[in-house]
């Protein structure tokens, strides 16, 4: 038996993917290698997974669903899926809309679809996004609120994710947990994200774009926190009816973007050029997870400092790129 890990190149499924594998467990990756970013980070993370004897990878694209349904003929067969592929970002959702249509909704389905013919599935865990809350002025966010003013297509794509899990496990008895998450960061990171656009600023001394003037606060989480938080969700299958859960994967408590990049600068020893910008459009002012059902229902502990873990992440960018 093994889990498929979709996203398995990508940021938070190569950490999944080492955590499993280091587990003993048998994975099985696919990732389409696409050039949302630059595609060696991801051969690179890629190169790190293929050495264990318990890790096979097809390159795959979601949407091609002939390829996607004939992996419930896997050897070893699948007993657990971690969807976590997904066209990415905030901001390019407005400058290409149709990647997000593919990836997000077709083919999310396609896994949907996948999992329903899968006998022996026990979990599937599936990523949503903290970008769901939207225009939500309540805070902290909790997932008892209202989610129905998404502002960006990214968002209401991975909302209409939570109501077609909903629906499959109503209609076909699936184990279906969404995780919602909050601002991941942390060594072998993703390229558009703050840490990493930040960091590459400031070694370079180019201008750091900060929007709303600096007036932002994010629930950044560590990539460590996010990984157990993952792994102690796919092993608390839900056991309502219908089977279908949503969690807040965050901090329980928010950083001012100054402060976050204070501690850049402190760590790399150089001072931020900043270039204060307006507000952007689908962006929000502050994020911060209510996670107390997380911690109730599977003991989510989020333990990891910013300043700690901007250490771990400079460490590694430097190292990564020399």
């Amino acid at each position: 038996m093994a889990t498929l890990v979709t996203g398995a190149a990508g940021f938070i499924g190569f950490h999944t993917c080492q955590a499993l594998l280091a587990q003993g467990e048998k994975v099985i990756g696919l990732d389409n290698l696409n050039n949302y970013y630059d595609v060696s980070l991801k051969e690179a993370r890629l190169k790190e997974l293929l050495p264990y004897p318990n890790f096979s990878f097809h390159k795959l694209d979601l949407t091609d669903r002939d390829a996607i349904l004939a992996l419930a003929n896997a050897s070893p067969a699948i007993d657990n899926i971690v969807h976590l592929a997904a066209q990415a970002g905030v901001r390019y959702s407005i400058e290409n809309p149709f990647a997000y249509a593919d990836a997000n909704l077709i083919g999310y389905l396609n896994i949907l679809e996948l999992g329903r013919r899968l006998p022996g599935l026990k979990h599937l865990v599936y990523a949503s996004s903290s970008s769901v809350y939207g225009a939500n002025q309540k805070l902290p966010f909790s997932v008892h609120d209202p989610v129905d003013q998404p502002m960006s297509l990214y968002a209401a794509t991975k909302r209409a994710n939570e109501l077609m899990g909903y629906t499959y496990a109503h209609l076909y008895k699936i184990p279906l947990t969404g995780l919602r998450f909050f601002t991941v960061y942390g060594p072998w990171g993703r390229p558009d994200m703050s840490a990493f656009i930040f960091t590459k600023a400031i070694l370079n001394d180019k201008p750091i774009p900060v929007f709303n003037h600096g007036d932002m606060r994010r629930n950044f989480t560590y990539i460590a926190d996010i990984v157990q938080g993952v792994i102690r969700c796919l092993q608390n299958p839900p056991t309502n009816n219908p089977s279908h859960r949503v969690y807040n994967i965050g901090n329980n408590t928010s950083v001012a973007l100054m402060d976050f990049i204070g501690h850049l600068e402190q760590h790399l020893g150089k001072k931020a050029h900043i270039d204060y910008q307006p507000m952007q459009p689908g962006d929000v002012k502050e994020t911060i997870a209510d996670i107390s059902d997380t911690q109730r229902d599977f003991g989510f502990e989020p333990t990891t400092q910013v300043a700690v873990g901007l250490g771990h992440f400079t460490k590694w960018y430097r190292a990564y790129y020399g």
